[in-house]
């Protein structure tokens, strides 16, 4: 059951000037969280997958779904209960119908709010930040040491399913398929170990043909070039 852990330090090489105010981590613990708990978070898991195949344009991020579940879970003691205000196209918008969705909004927003007071956060738009941090790991030598097999496997997940139709990546996770998001992304993936033809229904084997049928990977921008030299320096 994955975790997250808010303002807390990790190893003896990090250093904090403010105990590490707005540190975010996801811890992963094999024995923690309930059968219940844990089939809810596959449930959300395959609900999300589901979108994203079936409409691309629909895989937007993932709005923190295990980090909503761990907050109303820690934040139990508010009740979510009220039922949602639902209109329909013609009727009047009342009073009564604006306070009870201000409330259910006030307490559901409540109910996600981390321990220390902030409200946690996703970054999950952009292709183009893990890739070069997976590089940089690579090269340092520090890929498995800092990544369990659980973060590796959540990593793979998170690209595979941002995948477009054409078998590329975008820049970001709607963007449509560009040679710097797919080849970043190609690449990220074969450091977290997936297989030249590895992925569900072909995944590898159409990005690289995507990659080849538009150019190959020396049209990557620039910045992505260093990314690439610095790799191919390591693997040398």
């Amino acid at each position: 059951m994955w975790k997250l852990k808010i303002a807390e330090g990790n190893g003896p090489y990090l250093y904090s000037t403010n105990n590490f105010v707005g540190r975010q981590i996801w811890e992963f613990d094999p024995e923690a969280g309930t059968p219940e708990e844990s089939a809810a978070v596959e449930k959300a898991r395959e609900e999300y997958k589901q979108v994203s195949r079936k409409d691309r344009a629909r895989a937007l991020p993932c709005a923190d779904l295990l980090m909503r579940m761990q907050f109303k879970k820690e934040n139990s003691h508010i009740d979510l209960s009220i039922p949602p205000v639902r209109l329909g196209a013609k009727e009047d918008v009342t009073y009564e119908a604006t306070t009870t969705a201000l409330r259910k909004a006030v307490r559901l927003n409540r109910a996600i709010q981390a321990p220390d007071g902030h409200w946690a956060a996703e970054n999950a738009g952009p292709m183009f930040f893990t890739p070069p941090l997976l590089i940089v790991l690579h090269i340092s030598g520090a890929i498995n040491t800092i990544l369990t097999a659980e973060h590796r496997k959540e990593l793979k997940r998170f690209i595979h399913l941002h995948q477009n139709d054409d078998g590329g990546w975008g820049f970001y996770i709607e963007g449509h398929s560009t040679m710097m998001g797919s080849v970043l992304s190609y690449v990220a993936l074969r450091l977290l170990g997936e297989g030249p033809d590895d992925g569900e229904d072909g995944a590898m084997t159409k990005a690289r043909k995507w990659i080849l049928d538009n150019g190959g990977a020396t049209g990557i921008p620039s910045w992505g070039k260093i990314y690439l030299s610095s790799n191919e320096q390591d693997e040398h």
